[in-house]
């Protein structure tokens, strides 16, 4: 009797994680070595899931009871490495710039899109109301890809308060009171005994308005 005719499936390419359908035809019984990886190792149609290259023998027997074996490689890419960088902080209504990471050629998706200025370029400007995790999904040049998250913390902005509007006679003195903070600039200096304290004394010779910015 002569031995069974094989037909095999072509040597499949997949990414690191993916799985991959392999098959083989021309006999009644199928057994396929190494069994590493394979959703059953003893049936003609299986899926191959290994963690690196792997080449898979089937040996195949007829109804004579005759054997003749064909092997099929399976490829196995890794994944990109990746980083969608560090974990930062703004100040509400402030913006940072995002960096992420990857091979030379990769494809960059972010998500969400809120409060980002592009979503598919390597480091877009990220201006959230309110702290966003951003996932990057970085994409190489074979189609395997790979996500990575960065946290922007929004911190809300200071209660800053001037205190009161008040009326003082010309060359008289009065101390403003300002809250809401640890640091404190009045602008403009002029007439104040320190403009970098939340509580200077204010002695104009015209009606000013203070600002004090509060850090």
């Amino acid at each position: 009797n002569p031995l069974p005719t094989i037909t095999i499936s072509q040597s499949p390419t997949i990414c690191f994680g993916d799985s991959a359908a392999i098959f083989a035809g021309g006999g009644v019984i199928y057994n396929w070595l190494p069994t590493t990886g394979l959703s059953n190792a003893d049936t003609s149609h299986l899926f191959a899931h290994p963690g690196i290259t792997t080449q898979y023998t089937v040996l195949v027997t007829d109804t004579n009871g005759c054997k003749n074996r064909d092997s099929v490689t399976v490829h196995v890419n890794p994944l990109p490495i990746i980083s969608a960088g560090s974990d930062t902080a703004i100040c509400f209504l402030d913006s940072t710039q995002l960096h992420a990471t990857g091979p030379m050629g990769a494809i960059y998706l972010w998500t969400p899109s809120t409060g980002l200025s592009d979503t598919v370029v390597f480091n877009p400007f990220a201006k959230p109301i309110i702290s966003t995790l951003y996932t990057v999904l970085v994409t190489d040049t074979n189609t395997c890809h790979k996500s990575d998250s960065v946290l922007v913390v929004v911190h809300s902005l200071p209660p800053a308060n001037a205190g009161t509007d008040a009326s003082v006679c010309i060359y008289d003195t009065i101390q403003l009171h300002a809250s809401g903070g640890n640091a404190y600039l009045w602008t403009p200096a002029t007439g104040l005994s320190d403009s970098s304290v939340s509580n200077p004394y204010a002695n104009p010779i015209i009606t000013t308005t203070y600002v004090v910015l509060v850090t």
